[in-house]
């Protein structure tokens, strides 16, 4: 049996799709963090079995409360601006058979303005999102990681991320993200400059721009690597201060 776990806030506008693409999942779980709007009803109407429980900025917090929601001994994490592409489907479906591995990569792909960014930062992209339910747990309060014990495989068809459909939604995504980075920085004891605000932004804008080719992906490419440097200025911006003031 294979769970699929949605974590949703407020996504009407993107949820349709992505439980579209799960729906040979044997059960879908979606865990709402106290949505104001109509994904909860959305993604009771397609069967899913939804959970509302507050995210307390921490998303491992939240994905270790659905690991032990979820019934099945395979679970699949996606997010509600993601798709299951077919070729992934069948990827998965084959692979909790052959059971060889406890838990996979999967290699995201995004669409960005409805383009599809082939170079850059998001180019390389593969996160452990596919594994059975007692191999390990989810860690750090943001950009989580599933800490699983035991051997990792690989698929190779696409999860497709549909991501920021408009530049008011990503800065508004950058701004909450950066914040609880900034936060995570502090917890391990990170320490910056003001050297570090902008010496690594700007060299993770030239890193993925220029050497990672971003700008083979057009304006949408130069716009992705802006906005990246961007999270992470703002996140050292905001440690900064918060040292200042400790």
């Amino acid at each position: 049996m294979i769970s699929a776990v949605v974590l949703t806030k407020n996504n009407q506008d993107t949820i349709v799709h992505c439980l579209d693409s799960l729906s040979w999942c044997d059960e879908i779980v979606v865990i709402d963090d106290d949505s104001t709007d109509d994904t909860r009803m959305i993604a009771k109407g397609y069967g899913a079995r939804v959970i509302r429980h507050s995210l307390h900025n921490n998303f491992a917090f939240q994905r270790n409360f659905a690991l032990e929601k979820a019934r099945g001994e395979w679970i699949l994490f996606v997010d509600s601006d993601e798709v299951v592409s077919s070729g992934l489907r069948d990827d998965i479906q084959h692979a909790i058979q052959t059971d060889t591995y406890v838990g996979y990569r999967l290699k995201r792909q995004d669409i960005f303005f409805g383009k599809q960014l082939r170079f850059g930062e998001t180019a390389r992209v593969r996160l452990l999102r596919l594994g059975k339910k007692d191999s390990g747990v989810w860690k750090r309060s943001v950009h989580e990681v599933w800490d699983i014990k035991g051997r990792i495989g690989d698929l190779r068809h696409p999860l497709l991320h549909y991501s920021h459909p408009t530049i008011r939604s990503f800065i508004d995504d950058i701004n909450r993200y950066s914040t609880l980075h900034a936060e995570e920085l502090k917890k391990i004891g990170t320490r910056v400059s003001v050297v570090d605000i902008v010496a690594y932004p700007l060299g993770k804008f030239l890193y993925n721009y220029v050497l990672r080719q971003g700008f083979r992906d057009g304006t949408e490419g130069t716009i992705m690597a802006f906005m990246m440097s961007l999270h992470s200025f703002l996140a050292r911006a905001k440690l900064y201060l918060a040292q200042s003031r400790s």
